[in-house]
């Protein structure tokens, strides 16, 4: 699986789902994000089983972030659950997170990339994402409250 140092500090990116500290990614999904609270963690271990995924960890090793690609690897790619831990954040990590995730040959050429987020739009329009051109042919089934708590739209 593929691996990429950062440039300049010793955090690495991996690919390799077998390296993700699940326990670590449910703990910060299922309690600190807006989207996924209460998530079981079996939703989470089936999510990342059919997923491509990218685990940014410390130079100790540590999970200091995540991103997970819903994706056939030829059409369609979907970007969800990306996070870097609080005591991570300000080094620029996210926005190589996102170099590193749009640059993995398993989507190239895929026709669609989507993602949804409530706060971080300036991120993601780096890398020329945008909002929905024509939303009216955009269709979804959304349960309001998947995992016991209310969500953000």
């Amino acid at each position: 699986m593929p691996e990429f140092q950062h440039p300049i500090s010793q955090f690495v990116i991996s690919s390799d789902s077998a390296r993700l500290d699940i326990l670590a990614i449910h703990r910060y999904l299922s309690q600190d994000s807006y989207w996924a609270q209460n998530m079981p963690l079996a939703t989470l271990e089936r999510a990342i089983a059919n997923s491509l995924n990218f685990g940014l960890f410390a130079p100790d090793g540590r999970l200091a972030g995540f991103a997970r690609l819903v994706t056939d690897r030829a059409t369609f790619a979907w970007l969800c659950d990306v996070f870097v831990l609080p005591e991570f954040r300000g080094q620029g990590l996210s926005k190589w997170l996102m170099e590193v995730v749009w640059a993995a040959p398993e989507i190239q050429g895929v026709r669609r990339r989507m993602l949804a987020t409530l706060d971080a739009h300036g991120l993601y329009q780096q890398f020329g994402f945008q909002p929905l051109a024509n939303p009216e042919r955009y269709l979804e089934i959304k349960l309001a409250n998947p995992y016991g708590t209310p969500t953000a739209n």
